[in-house]
């Protein structure tokens, strides 16, 4: 199929774009376009206008320091994840675009534009609100950013406002004596997970469980983080505390049927995987610290 008719703009600096987009309410911003165009040319989105970013080198840093990573709106997937600095700085970005789709998609499909598109079924999305990220947008107003807590409204659906442009992504860096884990359950390599969990555990001077927060994929509508240290009670982390886990997890989800997956499975998933992933969390925090140690 062919999408409907629509005017093509390809701005050469961010001020263009945003007069273009301040005009058009109803335009769409194309970097990768991965999710856009299928959705266009099934003609299941009508585009009036489609602003083409991938011009606008301003938009393509990856910008790495102590307080975490920030990439640009035109950075790809498969750059992001070849990062050695941000890999460093914040590990979960690269252990949840290991999961991303395949190297074509990877290689085209930019970090940002996934966050935006906001398909609780990917990884971006959920990594930003595990990470207590946020994401910078623009328009002719001026600047605001947006924390991930507040970026997410609904099913694909976000709170950036009508002539407002994602500019740039920032995930903070991982706290000290912390680790993370990501894992996912899918049909097929490269499909949208039937179910993903990230874990960030960090420890205390003693090595005990400080805290512990997991995040889904899949699961629910919207991006979902549980704050779950309250299952290891005296920072102890065994196999009742982790299946407490997972079932306070349930608590605060929904999961839902489709085609793909029954409510039950999908339940099943979130809860196996919550347990494997704060383990793994666990250990790598214990990794890190014996590293850092030795350092």
């Amino acid at each position: 199929m062919k999408p409907a008719p629509f005017r093509y703009e390809r701005p050469t600096n961010l001020a263009e774009a945003l007069a273009v987009r301040a005009a058009e309410p109803e335009a769409k911003v194309l970097a990768g376009g991965q999710s856009l165009i299928p959705l266009m040319s099934m003609r299941l989105s009508t585009v009036p206008v489609l602003i083409d970013i991938n011009g606008l080198e301003e938009l393509s840093h990856i910008t790495v320091d102590d307080s975490g990573v920030r990439f640009g709106a035109i950075v790809r997937h498969s750059a992001l994840l070849a990062h050695d600095g941000a890999a460093r700085v914040q590990p979960l970005i690269a252990a949840a675009l290991q999961h991303v789709a395949h190297a074509t998609i990877r290689n085209r499909g930019t970090s940002v534009g996934s966050i935006v598109h906001a398909d609780a079924s990917g990884e971006m999305p959920m990594i930003l609100c595990l990470t207590g990220g946020s994401l910078t947008v623009a328009s002719t107003r001026g600047r605001r950013e947006i924390p991930a807590a507040d970026l997410f409204v609904g099913a694909m659906e976000t709170s950036l406002e009508p002539d407002e442009i994602a500019v740039e992504a920032f995930m903070p860096a991982l706290p000290a004596r912390s680790g993370i884990a990501y894992d996912e359950v899918a049909r097929r390599h490269g499909d949208y997970a039937l179910c993903g969990v990230g874990a960030v555990v960090t420890h205390d001077e003693e090595g005990r469980i400080e805290h512990a927060r997991a995040g889904f994929v899949s699961v629910s509508d919207v991006p979902e983080v549980v704050d779950l240290t309250e299952c290891f009670p005296g920072g102890e982390l065994d196999e009742g505390s982790l299946a407490a886990a997972g079932e306070h997890a349930l608590e605060r989800l929904d999961p839902e049927p489709d085609i793909h997956a029954t409510a039950d499975y999908r339940a099943l998933l979130a809860r196996t995987l919550t347990a494997r992933v704060l383990r793994a969390a666990d250990e790598d925090a214990r990794a890190r610290t014996m590293q850092k140690g030795r350092a």
